[in-house]
Formats: C-alpha cells, sequence, structure tokens
C-alpha cells in the first residue's frame, strides 16, 4: 500500500523548496571560499587580540561569573517561550463556541501554565536571584 501511495505522489511540488535549500546551501559555501580568496589575511599580535568594544581587554577570559546572569537568562527565555504559546492559544481560544465545554478545558490549560511560571517566578525573586548587590 505504501508504495502505490509514493506512485502517486507529483514530485515537481517539491521542486521550489529545492530550489531554495540549494540556494542557501550555494550561498553559504560563496561566502566562506570568497571570503577566504579575497578577504585579508594580515597576522600579528595587535590583529590577534580579542576584540572588547574598543577597549583593551583586562586579565583573562576564563573568570567564573556568578550563576544569577544565567538563571536571569532562563527567566527571559521562559517568559518568551510563554509568550510563543500564548499567542496561538489565544488565537485558537477566541475561535471557539461561547458555549463549548471545551471552553473550560482550554482555560484551566493555561491558567495552570501561567501558574506554573509565576510559582518558578516567585521561587526565583524569594531566593535572590534578581537582586544584584
Amino acid at each position: 500500500m505504501p508504495a502505490q501511495l509514493l506512485a502517486n505522489v507529483d514530485l515537481s511540488l517539491y521542486l521550489p523548496l529545492g530550489v531554495i535549500v540549494l540556494m542557501a546551501i550555494t550561498f553559504g559555501v560563496a561566502n566562506m571560499v570568497l571570503t577566504k580568496l579575497i578577504g585579508p589575511s594580515r597576522r600579528g599580535v595587535q590583529k590577534g587580540l580579542t576584540y572588547e568594544s574598543g577597549m583593551n581587554p583586562l586579565g583573562t577570559a576564563r573568570k567564573r561569573f556568578n550563576v544569577r546572569f544565567y538563571l536571569i537568562a532562563m527567566v527571559f527565555l521562559v517568559f518568551d517561550v510563554e509568550i510563543v504559546f500564548l499567542y496561538p492559544w489565544a488565537a485558537t481560544f477566541g475561535n471557539l463556541a461561547p458555549n463549548d465545554p471545551d471552553r473550560v478545558v482550554w482555560l484551566f490549560r493555561i491558567l495552570f501554565f501561567l501558574l506554573t511560571t509565576v510559582v518558578a517566578y516567585v521561587y526565583g525573586f524569594r531566593k535572590g536571584v534578581f537582586r544584584f548587590d
């Protein structure tokens, strides 16, 4: 049965996708090759230094950071993901019929999702993650 389904598929429908993938690969390879061929390749002590927004680098780049920086980044990502999930939920919830019993289920699902996010935020706040001393 699957062989019959594959026989009926029109592969010309995938031609635009193939062209775009081929263009992307060609663009990436061409940029790398052209950079090596025509780009500047001067070497030296000054060129090899790490660029720090126009300032001379101080010390080593291998120092430890406080874990709070990473926790704030994770909180930022959590809220970004929350927005990504809220938008399709809102679009779908608005299209449900007013007397549909699934509306209550959809509402409690998103409230649970928001509650878990708020609990995580409060936990981080109480642990002092957002306090910079």
